[in-house]
């Protein structure tokens, strides 16, 4: 947890308050959005293309070229395609980066804007993955945007209502369930991203080596 003094401290109690004045809006989006300035999105910097698309193990499900794909359905519109399934098989298949990114761009972050807060359609089937790294990272940083600024809009009768058809099953949830599952989704997608980029910066292999202690010793190797 952060540690607040001085006017960072003075600022967020004059936001919380007492117990029965707590602005709920602020803490459900600033738990995520906490994690995201200080620890997620920093861990992407950096990212290459070929951590972005790197398979841990065989019959990894990746975000391939057009054409090139071995899992049952490749979906996409543009160059690259995501490998898809329905039902999904049993035990699920490791995932690379891309595919992951991709996962939070598109499933738990674009579709919510679009349905939520007005934002441009989105889908599995015709959305555009990237091919590269920072293609991938700018996408990200546009769906969370979006994300953050109608869940901060929301206010308290914007966090009461009723999710809607748009969440099936859970349509009668509230907005508030949703930025909770939001966040534990972040949480935990994040992670499985951030541990994918040490296992590629350990493997072993004289590449990937090589690059690990290039950017822990810099370019004098000292």
């Amino acid at each position: 947890m952060p540690c607040f003094c001085g006017p960072d401290l003075s600022w967020l109690l004059s936001r919380v308050g007492g117990m029965t004045d707590v602005d709920w809006n602020f803490q459900l989006a600033e738990q995520l959005d906490w994690h995201w300035r200080e620890q997620l999105r920093p861990r992407l910097d950096g990212m290459t293309d070929a951590e972005y698309r790197w398979e841990p193990v065989p019959g990894a499900w990746n975000v391939r070229p057009r054409g090139t794909g071995t899992a049952p359905v490749a979906a996409g519109t543009g160059e690259f395609t995501i490998d898809f399934a329905r039902p999904e098989p049993t035990p699920p298949p490791v995932t690379t980066i891309a595919w992951r990114l991709a996962h939070i761009i598109v499933g738990v972050l674009g579709m919510r804007v679009a349905s939520h807060f007005g934002g441009p359609p989105c889908d599995y089937a015709t959305y555009r993955y990237p091919g590269d790294a920072a293609a991938a990272l700018a996408q990200l940083d546009a769906a969370y945007a979006g994300w953050m600024a109608g869940v901060r809009g929301l206010g308290p009768d914007g966090l009461a209502r009723a999710c809607g058809p748009a969440e099936g099953p859970w349509a009668a949830a509230s907005m508030a369930q949703l930025v909770l599952h939001i966040n534990r989704e972040m949480l935990h997608h994040g992670a499985e991203v951030a541990l994918l980029r040490d296992l590629y910066l350990w493997q072993y292999d004289g590449a990937a080596i090589q690059e690990r202690d290039h950017v822990h010793q810099g370019p004098s190797g000292v």
